[in-house]
């Protein structure tokens, strides 16, 4: 009995069955997470252009306007409309517009004010209308929850209490005379 335990070691050693099945459950994984590694920069990308092109066509409708200088209702709707993919866009989405000096430039601050689920709504940061050849700066954030929240991507950004990123898009614009 004892003879034929290393007869039957080395045979087992030797046998070329299963070497396919090895490679794969080594391999595999790693395809994988790449993959959805991938998907996820994939749909954060599409997101902040979806929300970029929004951004876009609401302010082209501000500077070319008809007169009529939209709100912050009107502007967060032109951007909701335009910016197909975001979920929930018009609870989500948060406007802040200020006027500066063309000369000095002025800035947004630097702390982005976005909605955060986790914590009680609050107002609007700041919403300033222009006037004739002033210019503004307007910046949009928005908030989405990560496709995988487990993988490596999604515990690399920055989440708010309730486990969201935030999208952010700034623009800059002259508003033009009547």
């Amino acid at each position: 009995m004892m003879r034929l335990v290393p007869s039957k070691l080395a045979r087992f050693w030797r046998g070329q069955a299963g070497n396919a099945t090895v490679e794969f459950v080594i391999v595999f994984p790693v395809f994988l997470t790449l993959f959805l590694f991938s998907l996820e920069l994939a749909i954060i990308t599409l997101r902040h252009t979806m929300l970029e092109r929004g951004l876009d066509i609401a302010v082209r409708e501000l500077r070319l306007g008809t007169g009529s200088a939209p709100q912050h209702d009107e502007i967060k709707q032109i951007i909701c409309d335009n910016a197909m993919i975001i979920a929930s866009c018009n609870s989500t989405l948060r406007l802040e517009m200020v006027r500066t000096n063309i000369r000095t430039l002025g800035s947004l601050p630097d702390d982005v004010n976005c909605v955060d689920q986790s914590e009680e709504a609050a107002p609007v940061r700041t919403f300033q209308n222009g006037q004739q050849n002033e210019l503004m700066l307007l910046r949009a954030c928005v908030k989405y929850s990560p496709l995988l929240p487990g993988m490596d991507l999604a515990q690399a950004l920055d989440k708010d209490g309730a486990g969201q990123v935030a999208i952010v898009s700034k623009t800059a614009f002259v508003q033009e005379p009547l």
